[in-house]
Formats: C-alpha cells, structure tokens, sequence
C-alpha cells in the first residue's frame, strides 16, 4: 500500500508542480473584493511550488469568504484579528519567519491605507510592520474600473511601487479591473523571491514556428508550437533574467519583451539587431523554416498544379556567431527517422560548425513537435555524457535552465 503523507491532507499537493518556492513562507493577505475567492486555489498553487502559506483576512474579506475556505487551502488556521501572540510581528518583524507579504486581492479602500500608514485591519497591520522591516511586498489590485481610475487610487499605487513594493497589474476588462490570474501570479512570486540565480543576465529567446508567404492567404510553416520556447522564457524570467523572445505567438507577460516576425528573414534581421544591444545568451529554439520562396501577389487559384520555387533562408546561429563571437548560444537539433547514435552524430556537426555552447537534441518521430511533452538530449563540448530529460515541457525548460546557469556561473569565473 501507497504510504499516506502525514500532516494536513492540502500539503499533500506541496511541491508537486516545482520547488522554485521551496523553504519560503509567505502569507497570503485578503481583502474584501469578490476576487477573494480566487485565493483557495492561489494558495493552492503557491503549495505545489513548495511553499508555506498562511492567510490573514479583513473582517470584509470575511463577508466573501469563510476563513475555513483558506485554512483548509493552506493546512494553516487563518488570521483575522491580531492577538497577544502580535502575529504582524512573528511573520514581519525583524526576526520574522515570512519571506513575502501577497495581499491579493487589495481593495481600492485597502491600497489607499497601505499607502498612508493606516492600519486598522489585520491585513494593513501585517502590511505596516512588512513594509516597516523592509520586507518584500507584493499588491494584487482587483476593484471596479472606475475606482481603479480615480487619481488618489492611482497616486497610492505608485506610491507602493516607489517604495519597491511589487504590483501585479490587473486586466481591465468589462469594466472591471480584474485580478490577475494565477499563473500570472505565481510567476511573479516566483521571480521576486525566488532563486535569483539570472539575475542580471540579459537572454535572447528564438521560439516556435516561421511562416512564409505564399500569397496573401497562403504559407509555409512546420508543427513547431513554441511551448519549449515560451517554457524556456518563463524558468528564465522566474530566475531574475532580463528576458526577450522573438516568435509568432503572444506571451503577454509584462515583464518579458517580446519581438512579432513571421518569416525567417524576419527573425534573423530582428535577432542580430537586438544582439547588437548586449546580451548574454541567445537560446535559438525556433524551428527556423529552411526554405523560402517569393510570395504571390494575388491569391493562387484554386484548382491548378502550382510550381513554388523554393531557395535557402539564412542560417541564423551562423550568422549570430560571427557576428557575435563572444557570446554564449544554445541550440536545438530536431531530426526524424535516425537512430540514437545518428542524432548525437548530426546534433555534435551542429555543435562544432557553429561554434555552440550547448545544443539541444531530439528526434521527433514519435512526438515532441507541437506536443506537451518531450524527450531530449542536452550536448555539451565539454562533457561525454549526454544528459536525456523526458517529461513535460516545463520541467525540461527547467534543468535546461539549471544547466545554462551553471554555463553563465562558470562564464562570469573565467
């Protein structure tokens, strides 16, 4: 029989997605806006990247959501007043046990007292002594729109942030200012008290499929989804990078640049431009299309055998590391059809010809283009062992990344 964990039955699901929170404490401060019942699964989401959660609530949050909501979110009894035990101080004074204060979401009526030094519930108590002790403080804003506009709401926001209080801007939407969604959340939790081990790297990102023009309606691409990539800008961005990706998709993460192309004209011009302004590392994980062809200017008709003309595209990484012999790329290797031995054969050609510091390989008969998951071999010039990772593409993104912080450490020694 299966061993059962002890403890709570919710920290069960504890460190089950990652451990990129492994060994923090956070407590999850609650107000009274209607997005207050979002937060049983915030919390829940926080857990599986290994953290601690403890709530405390506003006697409004508690007319939303009943306080053993979040203690069976989080295992913990939730607080909603402030008792001998001087709870804002056991979890923010000085000698504290919290590492982040997320008050998510916070009221319009809840910024406004943060930001003058009100503290007159047990969320804005925590918030005082968190922001006295130089604590890290994130603000999740959730209110109507209107109230989001008003100048004073506005004023005490930026107030929050020039005192380096983390704000995770909302989505206005049907007139509403809406809390961020989780995901959103969490990777910014991720990224403010994380490891921080990219900290002041700057990473260029190449992702997903090119496409060239046919004519106006048609084009040429392959099955590559850009998961990998989008993975690959997320565990960068986590870990404190500076972070741009060039690809087709949307992100949509407010701290990641992100460069629009669509052809690999497009993406090489916008690659070796952008390189221009200093970068790191490039990790070149598009699936660059091989070929290209003059577009038509008028719709091909229907029906016909048409001839496409066909020539070469550019050959990004080549020109990246002429131009650029300084810098650190990793690159990626698809084939289809080959043995083990043939891939690590082609993939090795790769590395030596254009000079790579890594390269990623795989053969992607059986899956892996356009898929969630992935089987790959990370190659490097300096090791005889390739190291195979298999798994969603998430959790490879992430020893991926493992690796390239070790290649930048080792960079910065020498």
């Amino acid at each position: 029989m299966p061993l059962i964990p002890k403890g709570h039955p919710t920290l069960w699901i504890k460190s089950t997605r990652s451990e990129s929170l492994h060994g923090k404490t956070i407590v999850l401060a609650v107000t009274g806006s209607i997005a207050a019942v979002r937060t049983v699964e915030l919390a829940r989401e926080i857990i599986r990247r290994g953290a601690d959660v403890h709530a405390v609530m506003s006697e409004a949050a508690g007319w939303i959501i009943n306080p053993m909501a979040l203690h069976y979110a989080t295992g913990n009894e939730v607080i909603t007043a402030i008792t001998g035990k001087v709870e804002h101080v056991e979890f923010f004074g000085n000698m504290g046990s919290a590492d982040l204060l997320l008050v998510a979401p916070a009221t319009a009526n809840t910024i406004g007292k943060i930001a003058t030094g009100i503290d007159d519930t047990p969320v804005t108590t925590f918030a005082t002594t968190a922001i006295g002790a130089g604590k890290p403080v994130m603000v999740v804003p959730a209110m109507h729109e209107d109230m989001y506009r008003h100048p004073a709401v506005i004023e005490n926001i930026e107030k929050l942030r020039s005192w380096g209080i983390g704000i995770i801007w909302p989505r206005v939407e049907e007139g509403v200012a809406k809390i961020s969604d989780n995901t959103r959340i969490v990777l910014e939790v991720e990224r403010m008290i994380g490891s921080n081990s990219l900290q002041g790297k700057k990473i260029l990102i190449t992702s997903g499929a090119t496409a060239e023009t046919v004519d106006p309606i048609r084009i040429l691409t392959n099955r590559a989804s850009g998961k990998t990539g989008t993975e690959l800008a997320l565990e960068a961005y986590r870990r404190g990078a500076e972070v741009t990706i060039v690809h087709r998709n949307r992100l949509e993460i407010d701290g990641i640049r992100e460069i629009s192309v669509e052809s690999a004209e497009q993406m090489t011009d916008a690659v070796l431009e952008e390189l221009a302004r200093g970068y790191d590392l490039l990790i070149s994980a598009a699936a660059i299309g091989d070929y290209t062809l003059e577009a038509a200017g008028t719709k091909i008709k229907s029906g016909g055998e048409p001839v496409l003309s066909l020539r070469p595209t550019r050959k990004l990484i080549k020109e990246a590391r002429n131009a650029h012999p300084e810098i650190k790329i990793v690159g990626f290797k698809a084939e289809t059809g080959i043995s083990k031995e043939e891939l690590f054969e082609r993939a090795l050609r790769t590395l030596n010809n254009s000079n790579l510091d890594m390269i990623i390989a795989n053969e992607v008969s059986a899956g892996g283009m356009g898929t969630d998951d992935n089987s790959i071999y990370m190659i490097r010039p300096d090791r005889k062992e390739h190291m195979n990772i298999s798994g969603p593409k998430s959790v490879i993104a992430n020893t991926i990344m493992d690796e390239i912080t070790r290649m930048l450490s080792i960079g910065d020694k020498h």
